[in-house]
């Protein structure tokens, strides 16, 4: 799990074939990390099998590659880097399982004083997650949605995470790793499940209130 607090970015240095998929070099400035411990790259979990004082390589599926930006971005570009949480550490975003939910696209950019406006056209399959003053990941970036319009979501990045991460770097067109709220995810699964059988639940209520009271429920007319 992670926060989407990026503490620092990184660069691709090397994306070489490896069976269906890709390996990933990374540079940073972490220093040497564990094998085997997960890592955000933008927004993406990956699991470090390489390491060394100035680097460390992730395997990327060709699913990934392919439903990311990690599959084009190219040599030499930005990722912002967040290592996984430790039992202990402050939680100053928000949940983040770096399971990228879909591509997004960045469809406009305006400057607010320092901060900039972002505005962000996401697939409708998701708009039922995606909640104003909710939580949103782009590119392993936690953030708060101040609007929505139709499909389009608006953030506000302030000068901080502008110079933290690669959202300063965006121009309109470009394509960002979009997660949404873990919590949204599980709370609309949950009322979509209990919304499907509360009618059958009400209806086994009814009929165990009208058995308490001597009727018999759906007998002879389908009546009480």
């Amino acid at each position: 799990m992670f926060t989407g607090l990026v503490e620092l970015k990184g660069t691709l240095a090397r994306r070489s074939r490896r069976g269906p998929g890709y390996r990933l070099a990374v540079e940073s400035g972490f220093g040497p990390l564990v094998l085997g411990e997960s890592i955000s790259v933008s927004g993406a979990c990956l699991t470090v099998v390489s390491t060394d004082a100035r680097s460390f390589e992730a395997d990327v599926s060709l699913e990934t590659a392919n439903k990311t930006t990690l599959g084009a971005l190219p040599v030499g570009g930005s990722v912002n880097l967040e290592r996984s949480l430790k039992v202990g550490d402050r939680l100053g975003g928000h949940l983040v399982s770096g399971h990228v939910d879909a591509l997004a696209e960045l469809v406009g950019v305006a400057p607010a004083g320092e901060a900039r406006r972002l505005c962000v056209a996401f697939p409708h399959d998701l708009a039922r997650f995606i909640a104003v003053k909710g939580s949103i990941t782009l590119d392993g970036v936690s953030l708060t949605v101040n609007a929505i319009t139709g499909d389009v979501l608006e953030v506000m990045v302030i000068p901080h995470t502008l110079n933290m991460t690669t959202l300063g770097e965006l121009e309109a067109g470009a394509a960002l790793n979009l997660e949404v709220d873990t919590l949204a995810r599980y709370a609309v699964r949950f009322l979509e499940v209990s919304g499907a059988s509360a009618p059958k639940a009400a209806e086994a209520g009814l009929k165990d209130a009208l058995h308490q009271a001597g009727f018999e429920y759906g007998a002879g007319s389908g009546k009480p």
